[in-house]
């Protein structure tokens, strides 16, 4: 991961060697700061160093819904079909009856040993309610109302939750598992960050823990490819925290636990942020803006915004979120391994931006693969949407009428291309965006940047990438998760002085944010039809039609 992220330098993907003599790259000496940093030789980019086990530790954790479960087998570890599974059917095992649970009996034909295999809802309380429960969850229901339509106890809730849950990751696994080894022929990937905050339970303690999501999303079909939170729950915060007295002193990268946060970095962190708050602006005074808040930040791939009214989970242990967008990247590289062409459209954000070239390194260098900065202005009125989008559509019209024999879209690439000879130079790097011409009430103010220009595409080619650059596949499903998850709502300020933020229904507890989010990741994909009447997984290829939720609840 240590390379330099400049994609037209000669050291992008040469990596850094633990010996610096010699090396490509200047390791920063005499810094008090607990972050170290590389400067590229040739192009003199300046980038912080990764711990590679602490990336290789989050790509396995996101991942670790992909490896199959082991297919039952003759439980004698001395017969020979103790190494088959009882798919092999007839040839290796006879049906054997049932259990007074009702899981289905296998006998090996081999050595004649007898033995059952759990169905899901084998111990299951009241399973004929997983499907009313699964459709209430998907439909922001309150867990309160839940319980009184349910007839069940919050007790049930959550365990049905953990039924869910494993279920949709049983079912997602097999059927990503075939987009691993589904060729496509090009993707439009979408790629940002969402926030959510769990409530604070004690009086004594009232702030609240932030936690950040990274999602990406096909724009073409709307297939959502991952929905990570920056969240171990498998992590022991006090065991971790004990190990790490050892590495007091390191830096960052260098430490055992590098990708996970400790109290003493977290207390640190939300001293620096609180200097770094900026006022809402125009959309190139934004772009200006986040270049700027970047610069002035140790770790320029670091965005994570702390504060005194924030703290770490009480359980388990918060990600460093850029882990977890590298690991988000390196797991999207995974799925995407036989797409012909990817474009990626980013938020503008550094450490997506490096996650992302870092993973697609390969791709990007033998130009199977592209990335764009997307940003919009979100803090435009309804008003002036309408006010943006009537005068777009009187300058296309215009220009209709001054040339009748072209068609729309090539008038579209006409004006984008009159757009790219004028592109604007914005931040240290002199990155040029090109204002869209042709804004929507979703995206009504639109700036591109082309990341990985080497000038190796037509005019019109390049323009066409411009005209497809949008946030819209993931957009979309994070309005699904705000409208549709009652845990995930937006949060109500309160009156009080210190501008505390209460989130009504949200959870307490980090680890149920990850389970629901996994659990609409599928119901999104496979079970919510568009106006065409089709699924994003029926788009995509994964899926014949719209999956009945029984499919998912008792998979396997």
């Amino acid at each position: 991961m240590n390379f330099c992220k400049n994609p037209i330098c000669d050291h992008y993907g040469v990596a850094a060697s633990q010996n610096s003599k010699g090396d490509n790259y200047h390791l920063t000496a005499g810094s008090k700061k607990p972050v170290a940093k590389l400067i590229c030789k040739d192009c003199g980019e300046l980038f912080p160093i990764k711990s590679n086990q602490g990336i290789d530790e989050e790509v396995n954790r996101l991942g670790a819904y992909l490896e199959p479960l082991d297919e039952p087998t003759c439980p004698d570890e001395l017969c020979l079909n103790h190494t088959v599974g009882i798919s092999a059917g007839k040839a290796a095992y006879q049906s054997f009856g049932k259990t007074k649970s009702g899981s289905p009996r296998y006998r090996c034909k081999l050595c004649k040993k007898s033995f059952s295999v759990k169905q899901a809802t084998t111990g299951h309380k009241a399973p004929h309610k997983n499907k009313l429960i699964f459709k209430l969850l998907m439909n922001k229901s309150p867990f309160r109302r839940i319980c009184e339509i349910a007839d069940v106890h919050m007790e049930t809730i959550y365990s049905k939750i953990d039924f869910l849950h494993r279920q949709c990751l049983v079912f997602i696994g097999e059927r990503e598992r075939r987009l691993m080894g589904k060729h496509l022929d090009r993707v439009y990937v979408s790629v940002d960050r969402q926030e959510y905050v769990v409530n604070w339970s004690r009086r004594d303690d009232k702030r609240n823990v932030k936690l950040t999501a990274i999602g990406s999303a096909d724009n073409q079909t709307g297939y959502v490819f991952g929905m990570h939170l920056n969240y171990d729950s498998s992590a022991d915060h006090e065991l971790i925290e004990t190990e790490s007295l050892i590495d007091e002193g390191y830096k960052h990268a260098y430490r055992r636990h590098a990708r996970l946060w400790l109290q003493s970095d977290y207390d640190e962190g939300a001293m620096r942020s609180q200097a770094n708050k900026r006022l809402a602006m125009d959309l190139t005074g934004d772009i200006e803006g986040t270049y700027a808040q970047a610069i002035n930040r140790d770790d320029v791939e670091v965005s994570e915004a702390l504060g005194s009214t924030n703290r770490l989970p009480a359980r388990g242990m918060q990600v460093h979120s850029d882990y977890t967008m590298y690991g988000h990247f390196f797991h999207l590289h995974k799925l995407l391994g036989n797409v012909d062409k990817v474009r990626f459209f980013l938020d503008q954000d550094s450490g997506i931006r490096a996650a992302c070239l870092s993973a697609f390194q390969k791709e990007i260098s033998n130009r199977s693969c592209d990335a764009f900065y997307v940003r919009l202005n979100k803090n435009l009125t309804v008003d002036e949407k309408r006010h943006v989008l009537a005068d777009s559509r009187k300058e296309f019209k215009a220009v209709q009428k001054q040339y009748p024999d072209l068609s729309e879209n090539e008038i579209k690439l006409m004006l984008i291309k009159q757009r790219m000879a004028s592109m604007a130079e914005i931040g240290k790097w002199k990155d040029k965006w090109l204002l869209h011409p042709f804004p929507n009430m979703s995206e009504p103010e639109k700036a591109i940047c082309y990341l990985t220009d080497y000038d190796d595409y037509d005019e019109d080619h390049q323009a066409w990438l411009y005209n497809k650059a949008s946030m819209h596949g993931i957009d979309c499903f994070f309005m699904q998760v705000r409208r549709r998850l009652s845990l995930l709502e937006r949060p109500i300020s309160s009156a009080s002085s210190t501008a505390r933020r209460w989130f009504g229904y949200s959870a307490y507890n980090p680890e149920s944010i990850i389970k629901l989010l996994d659990i609409f990741r599928v119901y999104y994909n496979y079970c919510l039809a568009g106006k065409d009447k089709q699924t994003p997984a029926m788009r995509i290829g994964l899926a014949k039609g719209v999956v009945p939720l029984e499919d998912i609840i008792y998979f396997g």
